[in-house]
């Protein structure tokens, strides 16, 4: 089976322990190489994880003939930066969510895309290449629940360390940025369309400054996605789409773990089935996806369009928080 070599660019926690050991179970691409400021850093990984190479700068990576695709876990705000230094060197790139602060900086990749129409970009949201979520959506297309007119979600985790990256406002941290995008997402996802008007709300971090809690409304005309993300309360995570005949609740619907069986319940009428998957990574299934799309030359699953339409319900949101009132998308 043909294969594509990609490069890591950086030591990044969630490509150490989640996407890269996830890639390296992917039957059509190979990790050859990572890259970090520090050289040392960069060696103790590829040695940790059996990468054969490392460097101690992204350039030497990106000029590395031997590496076809990058991924891309840089801090928020060096997505697009080293996405297009990439896509200049003719290398496709999976890129980490968000994959740009803006609309306005996602649409600096569409226009290089232009330039470069032979390079493939794809934005890293996981869950998309989950079974449950792949059943979810089919049932909810064939009518299952009816139509589907509600979604909730809720997405939490505590973290107050001032040196994450996450708590960094001027690196794109927050909460909507890192996990609210999931549920802008999966409700752009479920109700095939891009919503007509969004309310948000958020509470801000006094030191960080940084957006710990936020919850928003999306309404897609007579429907309406309700979401809660926070940096700073309990773990937990849970979305429930309710239709008129019907209901779906996806239990563990973001951090679907790689060694366990996953569950989704659906509800008809008074009865309630629940839905078991088989244990699989979904980074892996992400990779296979977008290895696919390279060595085919087809388009990748999750477009630069629907990243952009995304980034833009995301923009709307912080302009209806800071200003207190409905933004029309």
């Amino acid at each position: 089976m043909k294969t594509i070599r990609i490069g890591v660019l950086s030591t990044a926690r969630i490509g150490r322990t989640k996407v890269i050991p996830g890639m390296q179970k992917a039957r059509n691409c190979t990790v050859e190489a990572i890259c970090s400021r520090d050289e040392s850093a960069a060696r103790r990984t590829a040695e940790a994880l059996n990468i054969p190479k490392a460097y101690g700068s992204y350039e030497a990576l990106l000029a590395d003939p031997g590496i076809d695709a990058v991924y891309n876990p840089l801090p928020n705000h060096l997505h697009v930066e080293w996405t297009l230094k990439a896509m200049a060197r003719n290398k496709h790139v999976l890129c980490e969510k968000p994959l740009g602060l803006n609309d306005g900086e996602v649409n600096r990749l569409i226009n290089a895309m232009a330039v470069h129409p032979e390079v493939k970009v794809m934005e890293a949201f996981m869950y998309r290449f989950h079974p449950q979520w792949v059943e979810t959506k089919r049932l909810i297309d064939r009518g299952a629940i009816g139509r589907p007119t509600s979604i909730q979600s809720f997405f939490s985790y505590f973290n107050a360390d001032p040196g994450n990256i996450r708590n960094k406002a001027d690196m794109g941290g927050g909460g909507l940025m890192d996990i609210g995008c999931y549920q802008v997402s999966l409700s752009r996802l479920l109700f095939d369309a891009q919503p007509r008007r969004v309310l948000g709300w958020m509470d801000r971090d006094p030191e960080f400054g940084t957006d710990r809690t936020f919850s928003g409304l999306l309404d897609f005309g007579g429907r309406l996605s309700a979401f809660t993300c926070s940096t700073q309360l309990a773990p937990y995570q849970r979305v429930n789409v309710l239709g008129e005949k019907g209901r779906i609740e996806i239990i563990i619907p973001f951090n679907a773990p790689p060694d366990a069986p996953t569950e989704i319940l659906l509800q008809q009428d008074r009865e309630t089935h629940t839905i078991t998957f088989d244990p699989c990574d979904q980074y892996t299934l992400q990779a296979e996806a977008f290895a696919r799309a390279v060595l085919e030359d087809t388009s990748v699953p999750i477009s630069i369009m629907d990243t952009f339409a995304n980034q833009h319900t995301v923009d709307a949101l912080f302009k209806s928080a800071e200003a207190d009132r409905w933004e029309n998308c």
